[in-house]
């Protein structure tokens, strides 16, 4: 069946998203349409910030994107060089995350990840708890500029020192409305759709809305995660899954599970 994801494509040029290999694997033919795009701000700060680990206990990074802010700071101001030096006195702190892909992407710094299988911020939350106290430096957080606020207040609550720095913005892809709307003249209404973030559900749904019309109730919807899940609800809308962990297994599972279901 035809399922719709609204993410930008994993970038890699030896294998496919897997996303779209695991779904595949499952029977199912689907297509990237990307809903969000991003622009990094704030990089001379953050490279401040990472030759200075004297300052801070521990690093968090909650998506893929700030990681990736990270080798884009390090990369466009020569600083690759010694960062070697730097990275191994991160080690000898926490280096937080949520999900493997944000995991993946640490270890290509050089960084040992904590918390992969987290799967959520709350969950992450839960674990610094568990491993900090209100005496450590402050944990230095680079975020979105739309980030959700339950880990640092959850940190902040029980009085754990934290700095966050936005270094990256989020906004609608330019070409998202005639990217879905081709997909419909071309394809057709899809058996499913996948969202990926809150963000995409704002930036997409009423589009989804006109382009199905009275199909409308034909479509399931997946989610990545409770949070985008809750937007979707939120909407008005039917979840009919929710991947177990935020991953391209669980998803293609949950889905597959969901159509079976039609």
């Amino acid at each position: 069946m035809k399922v719709l994801l609204l993410k930008e494509p994993r970038e890699s040029e030896s294998e496919a998203d897997p996303y779209i290999k695991e779904l595949a694997s499952c029977g199912h033919t689907a297509t990237l349409i990307p809903a969000l795009s991003f622009r990094f701000v704030s990089l001379n700060e953050l490279s401040e910030r990472l030759f200075q680990p004297e300052r801070f206990g521990g690093l968090i990074f909650t998506s893929p994107r700030a990681v990736e802010a990270v080798k884009t700071s390090l990369e466009s101001q020569k600083l690759r060089g010694k960062w070697d030096a730097v990275k191994d006195k991160w080690n000898t702190k926490s280096v937080y995350v949520v999900g493997k892909a944000t995991a993946s992407l640490v270890v290509d710094l050089g960084l040992r990840p904590l918390g992969e299988d987290s799967g959520t911020a709350d969950a992450l939350a839960l674990l610094i708890l568990q491993r900090e106290n209100p005496d450590i430096e402050p944990l230095f957080f680079p975020c979105g500029s739309i980030k959700r606020e339950v880990l640092p207040t959850a940190l902040r609550n029980s009085h754990i020192p934290l700095e966050t720095l936005t270094v990256y913005q989020t906004s609608e892809h330019p070409d998202l409305q005639k990217n879905i709307s081709d997909y419909f003249t071309q394809q057709g209404v899809p058996a499913c759709v996948a969202f990926f973030s809150p963000s995409g559900v704002s930036f997409c749904l009423d589009l989804l809305k006109d382009l199905s019309g009275c199909q409308l109730e034909q479509i399931k919807f997946a989610s990545i995660g409770r949070t985008t899940a809750d937007a979707l609800q939120a909407r008005g809308l039917t979840v009919s899954c929710c991947a177990e962990k935020p991953t391209a297994k669980h998803l293609a599972i949950a889905i597959t599970q969901a159509l079976r279901d039609l």
